[in-house]
């Protein structure tokens, strides 16, 4: 099983199906089957023998590739516009294929010495981008930006707590309740985060949205104050740049002098939107980034390499041993040396992590800015173009002017009753979902819901999209009919 030919034959065979795969330009949604005849077929698939090891069966191989490659999203198809998670450049694949089989875990120099130093190769190149000073910040990976938001949140609260580590809530005697301020359309992971932190969502502040779904400036130093006279001293204020609603970027300048006014640690989690920094024609959305304490980067969106790949930047480099204060003699050397000024394994979560900044450096090393900066540039001015599309519809309704590639709207036929908008979005989507070309997402937006698109494939034309709305207009026909069908008591089937 460990033999070198058999290695490279079977990589071999893989390698023509996922060719095959990415050569396919057709316009696929979600094939979604019943999970118990999906499970039949995955077990149908495993070898009968109990005692002995099996031999390598080349087609057994290749049915369960062909059965993972067909039941998932098919992210590389013109026909994905629903989440925001992206087909992948396919050398980034490849250097991620290196790295499941050297395994060479990356929170250690000693075990991933390349994936250190990449880490921190990268993290001054993006920090260009960022705009802070070259030898007082840091970066580490971790697991996505769900984890990201976590370990920044106690960086936060650690450093305004600084006894909380140890004593746990008895070192909050006398003082009022921790509270974290977040923009209403805040990330769930971000309340999720201040749970396990054992901050309740009553200990949330959530600050009001404008119009266009940003934290609103005007009205957020009221939300704080209020909470400050409930008895909550909010230690950290929490700003979304590319919310994952609508993809709004709230207004980080201002709230960064907001913050500092307030003696606030500053987190953006710019998980989607962060990427936009790479880009000439878009980093001013993201104005005042150098002012923030801590930002989440999800690579694994808008930069197009492998999940899961997240980076997290401290402005202050003495904050990022903050999350985490602990020893263990098996991992923690009392003598830092220059091997082990590289290890990230005090500053993250996880002990055991994978080496994922290496697809993203080596793409960066081989292809440069421009590759990252052209295609978020393009999907951007795509999102425009398709607002464009649905102003010039009558029976479509654009609910926010984009500010990335995120667009939610409706379809409103004449005559659609406004209590049935609600219901007549949802049945789209799951029909669109069970049995059309085109897979998008949905979300409420003030309480009714939308249809969503996320646009990350330069696949995608103007003229997809309006296969897209042909499809909806489709959909919406067909169960409008069938629903009325129903109430005049016809049959409709």
């Amino acid at each position: 099983m460990f033999d070198a030919r058999l290695f490279r034959e079977s990589a071999e065979s893989v390698t023509a199906q996922l060719e095959h795969q990415l050569a396919d330009a057709s316009i696929r949604g979600l094939e979604l089957i019943d999970p118990d005849i999906l499970d039949r077929a995955a077990r149908g698939l495993m070898t009968p023998e109990r005692d002995r090891i099996a031999a390598f069966d080349e087609k057994r191989l290749a049915a369960i590739v062909d059965l993972y490659v067909r039941t998932g999203i098919q992210v590389h198809s013109p026909g994905y516009l629903g989440r925001q998670f992206s087909g992948v450049v396919p050398l980034a694949g490849i250097v991620d294929f290196v790295g499941s089989v050297v395994n060479q875990p990356s929170s250690f120099y000693e075990a991933g010495q390349l994936p250190n130093v990449a880490e921190r190769i990268m993290a001054e190149e993006l920090n260009r981008f960022i705009g802070w000073e070259p030898e007082s910040f840091a970066m580490v990976t971790t697991s996505g930006g769900s984890l990201a938001n976590l370990t920044a949140l106690l960086a936060a609260r650690n450093k305004r707590f600084p006894d909380y580590w140890s004593q746990g809530g008895g070192a909050l005697a006398g003082r009022s309740r921790p509270a974290i301020a977040v923009g209403a359309d805040v990330h769930y992971s971000v309340s999720r985060a201040a749970g396990v932190m054992g901050i309740g969502d009553e200990q949330l502040v959530r600050l009001p949205l404008d119009r266009e779904q940003r934290i609103c400036l005007d009205r957020a130093r009221g939300a704080l104050e209020d909470a400050e006279r409930r008895g909550l001293e909010v230690f950290c204020l929490v700003a979304s740049a590319g919310t994952t609603s609508v993809g709004a970027f709230d207004p980080i300048d201002g709230l960064a002098d907001l913050a500092r006014e307030k003696g606030l640690w500053l987190h953006v989690d710019g998980a989607h939107g962060a990427s936009l920094l790479v880009s000439d024609e878009l980093r001013g959305k993201l104005a005042g980034i150098a002012k923030a304490d801590s930002l989440t980067w999800d690579a694994h969106k808008m930069m197009f390499v492998p999940a899961p790949c997240t980076l997290l930047f401290y402005r202050d480099r003495r904050d990022a041993p903050g999350a985490f204060r602990q020893q263990a003699s098996y991992v923690f050397d009392d003598k830092p040396d220059a091997y082990t000024a590289l290890d990230s394994g005090d500053k993250n979560f996880e002990c055991t992590k994978r080496p994922m900044i290496m697809p993203l450096w080596a793409l960066w090393s081989i292809h440069g800015r421009a590759l990252f900066a052209e295609k978020i540039e393009y999907l951007c001015r795509l999102t425009a173009d398709i607002h464009t599309i649905l102003l010039d519809e009558p029976d479509f309704e654009p609910l926010h002017r984009p500010e990335a590639n995120i667009l939610c709207f409706r379809h409103l036929p004449a005559g659609l009753a406004e209590s049935d908008v609600h219901r007549l979005q949802l049945d789209i989507r799951n029909r669109l979902k069970r049995q059309g070309n085109f897979f998008i997402s949905k979300v409420d937006i003030d309480g009714v819901a939308a249809l969503r698109v996320v646009l990350m494939n330069h696949r995608i034309t103007t003229e997809h999209f309006r296969m897209l709305l042909g499809e909806i207009r489709r959909a919406g026909y067909d169960l409008r009919h069938r629903a009325n069908g129903r109430e005049t008591g016809s049959d409709s089937e």
